[in-house]
């Protein structure tokens, strides 16, 4: 068999093709569920566990996983697979898998924009209620990877200057889900991009109709402004002189250091517009480099961010400018770990980590943000050996924001495993740092991650004391993320201090906050939710399952793996006979020994 011979398709209706023809599949459904767990798990799965996951009300449990393997060993056609304890899939090397195109697909994939369809799509499994809980949490989680894969197609058409194939995947993706505004913004950037300003201004009046049918919303003025934006644009590129550029530029620079993001986005688009007037194409990958991560980091539009961060991409690798190609793939990454596109934000980091040429200050950035997505997944133990190199290479060349950066994440993971005294050392020192840099953008942060630990001490005034503060400096820098989060703690203190109602009011408003701009840091949103869902359960409230519910979605979608386990504890204390089961098979996956599931 060669790599195009063989094929298993579990997205949509599961088959096995060889050779272009669809095999005989399985007897029953079980042989398909085996074989997605095998195929999707994160560890070693033992008879044992199989048996009791999927034929635990089988008069032989163990026989009828045999049997099922056996089936699934048949259909596949390869001896050596599905065999041993635990169960290896034993599958060739060139067997092509859907659900791994869609995790581990090189950017713009061809093969990517074919893949689609739910999961096992069409089959339930009622009788094993845990496995049924885990397909639901893979199926919402793999439909957001496709989702962001498909943007991601999209965005590096639009870099790339491939308007017609931009246009043409976005309209795909909106078909996926047309509800989602995201959606239809891209939809609607890649129609003005093309030049069908017509087109464009038809899909607004299109989605404001169906957002009102369908949801009762009557306007959106963010699609609206997309049509301002690329008006101001075409007048700004008549600045077209180098020096004017660069002026441009530098003063783009400065705005968005004295924190002024938006006369720092309007400078930078129009250097980034005569850099490409005056036909100097270095002065342009640097300005889109800086316009894109202005965009990003300013919470100002990640889809137009990271359109510009792939055009700096494009002119980058054209002059052989690897630093710029290395922080631009570096903040690609970031974008997917804060959308919590795992596998995706894996495929840019290492893109980074390629171009980086061996640099200390680069590899700490990517090593930091590495640490980041694997700690928002739960995977703590790699979350912090990956920060732990990103601050031995930021000690090297002595850059101390990027070690208080990452030494702050390090302390939520401290925090989150409860191993209190390291994380009270690594948060002080993170406040060190950023007092000494004076980096008052970013102490909102490791303010409220110090007053987490003194809530957890039960010194809920030095909490409260610390969360103000860092709420009215977040306020005044207009960052939802430290908003949200220095509210939540703000939430937690009254619900500890009997005041419930102040304490909803507080939850209600930090996911208001967070959820203000089109693409939040999921985690912090999580972070939220579970807050709310703690404080509903406690009280019994019939808002309770309404915030599980969106809870677990996000986690879901998201891969917060930790969250999603906390959902089914959630639902456990509601009373929900299946939900503690389904927490310890979801908890295989999170090595964080604070998690109580006794």
């Amino acid at each position: 068999m060669t790599p195009q011979d063989f094929v298993i398709r579990l997205l949509g209706p599961p088959r096995i093709e060889r050779d272009g023809n669809v095999l005989p599949p399985p007897r029953g459904r079980k042989p398909w569920a085996l074989l997605a767990y095998l195929i999707l798990g994160r560890q070693p799965a033992t008879r044992s566990h199989l048996a009791d996951l999927l034929f635990s009300a089988a008069l032989d449990p163990l026989g009828a996983l045999r049997w099922n393997l056996s089936e699934m060993r048949r259909a596949l056609g390869v001896e050596g697979a599905l065999r041993g304890d635990p169960v290896e899939l034993g599958l060739p090397e060139f067997a092509i898998v859907d659900v791994r195109l869609v995790k581990d697909s090189q950017p713009g994939s061809e093969m990517a924009r074919s893949v689609g369809g739910q999961l096992l799509e069409g089959m339930s499994f009622a009788g094993s209620p845990s496995f049924e809980a885990w397909l639901l949490i893979e199926r919402r989680h793999l439909e957001a990877q496709l989702e962001g894969l498909l943007r991601e197609c999209v965005l590096m058409d639009l870099g790339a200057g491939r308007t017609a194939q931009a246009v043409s995947t976005a309209a795909q993706l909106v078909a996926m889900n047309p509800l989602v505004e995201k959606s239809q913004e891209l939809l609607i950037r890649s129609l003005l991009e093309a030049g069908d300003r017509a087109a464009a201004e038809e899909r607004v009046e299109a989605c404001e109709a169906l957002m009102h049918r369908e949801l009762g919303v009557e306007s959106l003025p963010e699609l609206r402004s997309l049509l301002t934006e690329y008006e101001e644009t075409s007048i700004a590129a008549a600045v077209g002189e180098r020096a004017a550029a660069r002026a441009e530029l530098d003063a783009g620079r400065a705005a968005m250091a004295a924190g002024e993001v938006e006369a720092g986005i309007i400078h930078l688009r129009r250097a980034s517009l005569g850099a490409r007037s005056c036909g100097d194409d270095g002065l342009r990958a640097r300005a889109l480099l800086t316009l894109g991560s202005a965009l990003v980091h300013g919470m100002r539009g990640h889809d137009e961010g990271a359109s510009r961060l792939h055009e700096a991409i494009q002119a980058a690798e054209r002059l052989g400018l690897g630093k710029v190609a290395s922080t631009a793939f570096r903040e690609l990454g970031f974008i997917d770990v804060q959308a919590g596109r795992r596998e995706r934000a894996e495929v840019w980091l290492g893109r980074a980590e390629e171009a980086a040429g061996g640099s200390d200050e680069a590899l700490a950035a990517i090593y930091g943000v590495r640490g980041m997505n694997s700690s928002d997944a739960g995977h703590y133990s790699a979350g912090i050996e990956w920060l732990e190199r990103s601050v031995e290479h930021a000690r090297r060349c002595d850059d101390r924001r990027q070690e208080a950066w990452s030494m702050s994440l390090i302390g939520r993971v401290r925090l989150l495993r409860r191993e209190m005294t390291q994380a009270v050392a690594v948060i002080e020192r993170t406040l060190e740092l950023v007092d000494n840099e004076h980096w008052i953008a970013f102490l909102p942060w490791p303010s409220a991650l110090r007053a987490e630990l003194d809530i957890l001490a039960g010194d809920l005034d030095a909490a409260h004391e610390r969360l103000e503060h860092a709420f009215t400096m977040a306020v005044h820098l207009g960052d939802p993320c430290w908003e949200g989060t220095a509210a939540r703690g703000l939430g937690v203190v009254d619900a500890r201090r009997g005041r419930r109602p102040q304490a909803v009011a507080w939850l209600e408003d930090a996911r208001a906050r967070c959820n203000r701009v089109p693409a939040p840091w999921e985690w912090v949103h999580g972070f939220i939710l579970d807050a709310l869902c703690e404080l509903a359960v406690e009280d019994d409230e019939e808002s309770a399952i309404g915030w599980i519910d969106r809870f677990e979605t996000l986690a879901a979608r998201a891969e917060l793996r930790e969250f999603a386990v906390h959902a089914q504890l959630h639902r456990h204390h509601l009373g929900e006979s299946e939900a503690l089961a389904t927490a310890r098979l979801l908890a295989r996956d999170v090595d964080n020994p604070a998690l109580q599931l006794a």
